[in-house]
């Protein structure tokens, strides 16, 4: 089989040094701090960001949560169910549109929330690392910015 030729442009990309992969790297290290020191080895970090949305937004439609958590359509729709399984949440018809099915936070979902919140304060600490404060801001910044940017799909 023959070698492919390696260009000069080629030999100037490393994929180590590329934000989308440096981006998962960090992601990953985030998920597991996250089922490692959440205290309740159950609820994964979308989970969390659900039950947190619905505390923060109230009773909401599947597509409302959608746009609050960054969270595909598909996938809400099984982290409803799982969270419903486990009586975190109960669904109910909208009152102006019986279509539509509403999400509401049960009171063992406001009970887990209130018992992890601290767990996940300490999450975020950890997954900053020995970032320090002016770096933690502009990392923030940085992510928000780029997350704004609508020059690119």
């Amino acid at each position: 089989m023959p070698q492919q030729q390696v260009t000069p442009a080629d030999e100037n990309y490393d994929y180590t040094e590329q934000v989308g992969h440096l981006l998962r790297k960090v992601y990953q290290r985030h998920v597991a701090i996250f089922q490692q020191h959440m205290g309740d080895a159950q609820i994964t970090a979308v989970q969390f960001i659900t039950l947190c949305a619905l505390r923060d937004h109230g009773a909401s439609a599947q597509n409302d949560l959608v746009r609050y958590t960054a969270v595909d359509q598909a996938t809400i729709r099984g982290v409803v169910e799982r969270l419903k399984a486990r009586d975190l949440v109960s669904l109910g018809p909208d009152p102006t549109d019986k279509r539509k099915v509403i999400v509401m936070l049960t009171e063992a979902g406001h009970s887990l929330i209130n018992s992890t919140t601290d767990n996940a304060m300490h999450i975020t600490e950890m997954t900053y690392g020995q970032l320090n404060p002016a770096e933690r801001v502009a990392l923030i910044y940085l992510l928000k910015k780029m997350l704004d940017d609508t020059s690119q799909p």
